[in-house]
């Protein structure tokens, strides 16, 4: 009996780290992006026009993460599209906080059932989806490269 109980105890607590684990995301908004160890399969574009690079990847719960960076390898911008959300407090890193207290006010008084677009003056958060279908974007409005706007994040 008490095996079962241990079970039901610790199951949740480990299921729970699991997901919040960050999988193969390396870096933060507005952190640096880290060179990909060669066992990564993480798929790097470069645009032509030299103005940023992506950076694909596919965390633990099978969401597809994209991570835009500066030519200088500065993170300005994530997507994702996959089954689960993404660690967003990961991903956003320091302006995680600012995006919790807007989500906070903007769950008090809108009621869109499926997407939410927090608009801070130093993060954007659009998330939308129902549940294994989830999709959204996060960017740092300043950091944007000259040339870049958010129609670019696909």
């Amino acid at each position: 009996m008490s095996k079962v109980i241990l079970f039901y105890v610790v199951w949740p607590a480990v299921l729970a780290s699991a997901m919040s684990a960050p999988g193969t995301c390396r870096a933060e908004l507005g952190g640096m992006a880290s060179p990909a160890p060669a066992s990564d399969a993480a798929v790097v574009h470069s645009l032509t026009s030299g103005l940023f690079q992506v950076r694909t990847t596919t965390d633990d719960g099978g969401t597809t993460i994209n991570e835009y960076s500066t030519p200088a390898g500065e993170i300005f911008a994530y997507t994702w599209q996959g089954p689960t959300m993404p660690d967003l407090k990961t991903l956003l890193g320091s302006f995680y906080d600012s995006w919790r207290d807007g989500a906070a006010s903007a769950q008090a008084s809108e009621s869109a059932l499926h997407a939410t677009r927090i608009a801070r003056p130093d993060v954007i958060v659009e998330s939308g989806g129902q549940m294994r279908s989830y999709v959204g974007r996060a960017w740092l409005p300043r950091a944007l490269p000259t040339g870049v706007s958010a129609d670019d994040l696909r």
